[in-house]
């Protein structure tokens, strides 16, 4: 009696410094969690301000495309008016050389050619005429020479506005070149920093994992502790090459016995071959009895399915498993998680299929148990 109640208080200090070390864990999955949606949330920001920066980028790159072609159109509008600035120089040189003939002419020959085309006049009509015509002849040298003279100032007015309207042009694709530098390198950043996110979040969800499996691990522990003495127990039968433990410990709920029943489903057998242990999916598996792994792996009705030959003639059969992790061949040991439970196959929810075949002989499993 003693003895029992030492075995029960350490069993109880087992399954509170479970409790104590769930709750821890509890706690640093909570916060894992918590900055695991802190960092997606700051990831989608950076992804969204990543895309306006490249937009932005397009925009500024469509602009400098826009002012390259107005810069080129204004050249071409400067060289045109530097060509029409040439020709009409020219007119005004052609114009000017002419005067200063007529000028040396009448320089040269004084008023005396002049007054003897007057005196060759016939009549009073015909000196009008001729006066008129040598003042028209000066006349039209002051004009002509004034015309080519604005036409010169209005196209180097022409030219000069062109060019300004370069200048500024040019000034605007610089400060267009600058803010391109600036926006790639504000995109490069934001590109690492994303980067710096990812990589933050994978190793949070690293850390997260192994917080997980360790919790798991831990309820484990917990719930084998809670369940590996029971004041009331039978003790096992010893059969074969050792004894069974229980496959599914803390789920002795048996949903459908060995023998008769009624067809839970269709296609079920109305004799059946094991015993359905109720469990929720996940829940750990572990082999009765060391042996070697005959199959493991898919088989139609019994879903994943692992078989256990244990020697002496005495196997053991795990049916409609979630999850396998052994293979065929390999060597298990007494106690040896092996797979976790699921529904799977022919079934009608989690749980446990557990069939001891002795001699190849389905048997009543609750005699080694």
């Amino acid at each position: 009696m003693k003895k029992r109640k030492r075995i029960l208080s350490l069993l109880l200090v087992c399954v509170l410094c479970f409790s104590m070390t769930g709750q821890a864990q509890a706690s640093k999955i909570s916060a894992a969690k918590k900055k695991a949606q802190v960092l997606q949330s700051k990831k989608k920001e950076a992804v969204a301000e990543k895309k306006k920066l490249l937009e932005q980028l397009e925009s500024v790159l469509d602009e400098m495309e826009t002012t390259k072609k107005k810069i080129t159109a204004k050249e071409d509008e400067i060289s045109k008016k530097e060509d029409e600035l040439l020709i009409a120089q020219v007119d005004e040189d052609n114009q000017y050389e002419d005067m200063k003939k007529r000028i040396k002419y009448m320089y040269e020959n004084g008023n005396a050619k002049f007054i003897e085309i007057l005196c060759q006049s016939k009549s009073l009509s015909d000196f009008l005429n001729n006066a008129e015509y040598i003042s028209t002849i000066s006349s039209y040298d002051r004009t002509m020479l004034k015309k080519f003279q604005k036409v010169v100032k209005n196209v180097q007015a022409q030219e000069e506005a062109l060019k300004k309207e370069n200048a500024e042009l040019e000034k605007m694709q610089d400060n267009l070149i600058a803010k391109q530098s600036t926006v790639k390198q504000m995109l490069s950043d934001k590109k690492n920093e994303i980067a710096g996110i990812q990589k933050d979040i994978k190793k949070n969800a690293s850390k997260l994992s192994a917080l997980e499996q360790a919790a798991a691990d831990a309820a484990r522990k917990k719930q084998e502790a809670a369940s590996s003495y029971s004041p009331g127990a039978v003790a096992s039968v010893v059969s074969g090459n050792g004894t069974f433990t229980h496959p599914c410990p803390g789920y002795s709920r048996i949903s459908s016995y060995f023998g008769y029943r009624e067809q839970p489903l269709a296609g079920a057998s109305t004799n059946h071959k094991g015993m359905d242990f109720a469990a929720p999916t996940g829940t750990p598996i572990y082999a009765a009895a060391g042996g070697t792994v005959v199959s493991a792996g898919y088989s139609g009705k019994a879903g994943n399915l692992i078989v256990i030959n244990h020697g002496n003639g005495l196997s053991t059969y795990y049916m409609h498993c979630h999850k396998i992790y052994v293979r065929a061949g390999q060597k298990v040991s007494k106690g040896q998680n092996i797979a976790i439970v699921g529904t799977t196959g022919n079934s009608t929810g989690p749980h446990l299929h557990f069939q001891v075949m002795s001699g190849g002989v389905p048997v009543n499993p609750l005699k080694y148990l």
